[in-house]
């Protein structure tokens, strides 16, 4: 067991993620991980870890940390004005650190969400095959909880392969607007006609009760039809949900596995990473495609990224 670091100041919300539990829903486990896995993955790749290796999801605020021995490591997602010994560093590129050497991380002015990862990838509690911290259940990443003040990160020891070139073209960019392709829900016929063009037409704000598990969508109040109480059915990542009220929620990565809101619209595979950088405050769109479109745009991504992400990555 080899420490990296120890955790001086935990920022707001820090945990330990990597690319989650993919295809237990059945068995009623949230899939969690990084809440934006692209920017995650990106830089994993640039010190030559697996895009799978465990690292350090950071929500608004990231934390500060002490080095207890030399090692590499690298920053994704929001900028949150990162500095190393007070020098200033930039997102998805390798730095090395010595014994002893202050990493803090600032507040993210666009985006929620930043990344450290560190060459060799972090230890975490397993739990299905993953260290994905899920907050609500207690599970992964330390004790299930968000890093404290005094917490060491361990080496997960993996072999790094050599580093890659992360090109300015391919790191995503952030800002304060999102743009979601989406494809009608199951039940969208509940809005009516009128009212899910209303959805696909008008903005949407992120309201203030956001986490990892959703986000309120406010603006325009939407009329559901009447209909008889639906049985609780699958929902994933990227659905959005309309309550009788008309407020419509996004869920996100620790999503709940079944739901008994009418669901009227998913976000396609391709997109749904965009949803992890969205604060309270950003606005929102949302674009109707359809599911041949969804798996075009997916292999299109897929092909733009080329072998910086791992194959099926948009699944």
């Amino acid at each position: 067991m080899t420490a990296i670091a120890e955790i001086l100041k935990p920022g707001l919300m820090t945990t330990i993620q990597d690319l989650g539990r993919p295809g237990l829903r059945h068995q009623g486990v949230p899939l969690s991980g990084a809440a934006d896995p692209v920017s995650f993955a990106l830089a994993n790749a640039a010190i030559g870890n697996k895009a799978t290796a465990a690292g350090l999801e950071c929500t608004l605020k990231g934390p500060s940390l002490r080095f207890k021995a030399s090692g590499s490591f690298a920053l994704g997602g929001a900028d949150m004005k990162a500095h190393l010994n007070g020098n200033a560093l930039q997102l998805y590129t390798p730095y090395d650190a010595q014994a002893d050497d202050e990493l803090v991380l600032g507040a993210a002015q666009t985006g929620a969400r930043g990344y450290i990862v560190f060459q060799g990838g972090l230890q975490g509690d397993d739990f299905l095959g993953s260290a994905s911290t899920y907050l609500p259940a207690k599970l992964g990443g330390i004790n299930g909880r968000m890093l404290a003040a005094g917490d060491t990160l361990i080496s997960a020891g993996m072999r790094p392969a050599a580093r890659r070139d992360i090109p300015t073209t391919l790191c995503p960019v952030i800002a304060h607007d999102f743009f979601l392709r989406a494809l009608p829900g199951p039940e969208s016929a509940q809005l009516g006609a009128t009212e899910l063009a209303r959805f696909f037409s008008c903005g949407w704000t992120a309201g203030r009760r956001a986490d990892r598990m959703g986000l309120q969508l406010e603006g325009a109040q939407l009329k559901v039809l009447d209909a008889p109480p639906m049985a609780s059915s699958p929902v994933f990542p990227g659905t959005v949900q309309c309550p009788a009220a008309g407020e419509p929620f996004l869920l996100l990565y620790d999503a709940q596995t079944v739901g008994g809101y009418p669901r009227i619209a998913q976000v396609i595979a391709a997109d749904l990473p965009l949803t992890g950088q969205i604060r309270p405050g950003d606005r929102i769109w949302f674009q109707e495609v359809s599911a041949d479109a969804a798996c075009e745009i997916a292999a299109q991504k897929a092909s733009f990224y080329g072998d910086l992400l791992p194959f099926g990555f948009f699944r």
